[in-house]
Formats: C-alpha cells, structure tokens, sequence
C-alpha cells in the first residue's frame, strides 16, 4: 500500500497544494493505519473492506486514542480512499458508512483582557530579541492567525501602510486588518531590529530568529510560554490561547460572527460559534456586578 500512500500524497501536495501540516498529518495517520492492516493480513487497496477499516478504529480507541485524534485519522483515511476510488482502485469506497465518533466541543483557554495587556507589555526593547518578540505577541494577538501562519509571513505580505497581513493555507488565502499598536510594533522591528538579527543576510521571511533564520513554531512556543510565566498567568499559554482570546474578545465587543470566522479563516461557523460562549459569560459578569453595586438596580 506504500506506493498508493506515496502517490495519493504527491497529489495532495502537487494537485490540491495542502499546507505541510496537513501533509505530514495525513502521511503519518495512512502509513500507521497501512501497518496495521499488514499485520492482518491486508496489503493491497483493493482488499481494504469496510470491516477492515472498524477493526482499526476500534483498536485505536481500545490504544487509548482521543475521539479528536481519530476523527482527524478517519478524516485522512476518507480522503486517501476518495482518491482510490477515483483511480479506479476500489469498486466501492470502505470508508463510505464508517461512523466519526462523538466530539464535545470544549470552550477554549481564553486569556482575559487584563491578562493579554499583562502578556503583551512583557517584552522590553533593549535588545533586537525583545523588539521582535514585542512585534510578534502584538501582530499575533491583533489577527489571530495561527503560529504557522504568523512565522510563515513574508515581507511582501505586509501591507503598513494600509495595516493587514495576507497569510496563506495550502491553496486558500486571506487578508486580516491589524490595528495602530501592533503597526508601531512592526514597524519599531522592522527599522530596529530585523536588520540586526538578519547579520547582512537575505531572507524573504518577516520574523527570523537570532541567527538571521526563519522562526520555528517550537521556538515561538518557547517565547509566548516565558512572557506568560513572567506577566504570572497561571493558565497554560500556547500561541493559539492568544488566537482563541482575539476571537472571544471581538465576539465579546459585538463584533459581527461572520466577519470574525473570516479573519479565523474558519470554513465552518460552528467552529467560530464556540466563542459565543464566552461572551455570554462576560455579559453576565456584568449584569451580576451591575445588579450588586448600582443603587438603582
């Protein structure tokens, strides 16, 4: 089955221009799911059945497997099987009446707003490092993009004078506003400190690190979880808390759903609506603090 996984993946890389997330999750969860059946026995794509396919879904709950976990495995597995399929590989597709298991959406870890001034006033500008983190956290924090997408940035896709960023995923794109403050962040990194970091090379990339390299998504963990332990959050902080926290906070100020499912570049508005739990939840802090302290409640 190696050959098919190896062709289905230059497809999705050449044809469909999936992003390198998607293609190291989807060649993982195939070739992982191909030692299994080759351990039962079943080495080719046309004697993949239906019943093959649940017996692995079960040993992967039975394995210990988040219900997440899997459905993104099953997600990969349909995708490959579709593509059999329409090579003419299969006569009927095994993953046709497979059944995704049940996933409780959790609310997200969402900073508050007092905790995001904290985080974002840590990083000092007494060295090239501090500017740049400064800029990163600000821009981050006023786009939500996520981690891959902000130290996948090129210079050519910064617009400063009209203040947004266009970031790409795979074959989609979109452009997201940033405001005044993240703009002063950008533009103290980029007459200050990028230069700096570069050492007199070329590098198309916007944020690089301190040998003049692009960002990794380890190394900017290790940044946003050092300012978060110095500003004292005691909640666990990853780049996409402060992703989570400028979708909450905009739904919370009344900002329109759609308008921030299109800056999320969510193609799903249940997975923006989830936001709109913590925005009751503010409201009614306040209705409880107003309804205790005014006198005319």
């Amino acid at each position: 089955m190696g050959t098919e996984i190896r062709d289905f993946m230059e497809y999705m890389r050449g044809e469909k221009k999936a992003s390198q997330n998607t293609l190291v999750s989807y060649e993982r969860d195939l070739n992982q799911m191909a030692d299994y059946l080759e351990e039962k026995g079943i080495t080719a794509v046309s004697k993949v059945t239906r019943t093959s396919l649940n017996s692995y879904i079960l040993y992967l709950e039975r394995s210990g497997k988040a219900p997440t976990t899997i459905s993104r495995i099953m997600a990969s597995m349909r995708a490959f099987f579709h593509y059999e399929l329409r090579q003419g590989s299969l006569r009927r597709d095994p993953t046709e009446l497979l059944k995704t298991p049940r996933i409780e959406r959790k609310t997200p870890g969402i900073l508050s707003v007092d905790e995001v001034e904290r985080l974002l006033a840590q990083p000092g500008d007494a060295t090239p490092k501090e500017i740049r983190d400064k800029a990163m956290l600000e821009l981050l924090y006023a786009t939500g993009l996520r981690v891959s997408e902000l130290i996948g940035l090129k210079m050519s896709d910064v617009n400063l004078p009209i203040g947004f960023v266009t970031c790409r995923d795979g074959d989609r794109e979109r452009t997201v506003p940033f405001g005044r403050t993240a703009k002063q962040a950008l533009v103290r990194y980029l007459e200050q400190a990028r230069g700096q970091l570069l050492k007199g090379e070329q590098m198309p990339e916007l944020f690089v690190n301190c040998s003049g390299k692009s960002m990794s998504r380890q190394g900017f963990w290790k940044i946003i979880k050092y300012y978060g332990k110095q500003a004292g959050i005691e909640a666990d902080i990853t780049p996409h808390t402060l992703r989570h926290s400028f979708a909450a906070h905009l739904i919370s100020g009344g900002a329109d759903m759609q308008a921030v499912q299109t800056m999320l570049g969510h193609t799903d508005a249940a997975t923006t609506q989830m936001y709109a739990a913590y925005a009751v939840k503010e409201q009614d802090s306040l209705r409880r603090t107003y309804q205790g302290a005014h006198p005319r409640r």
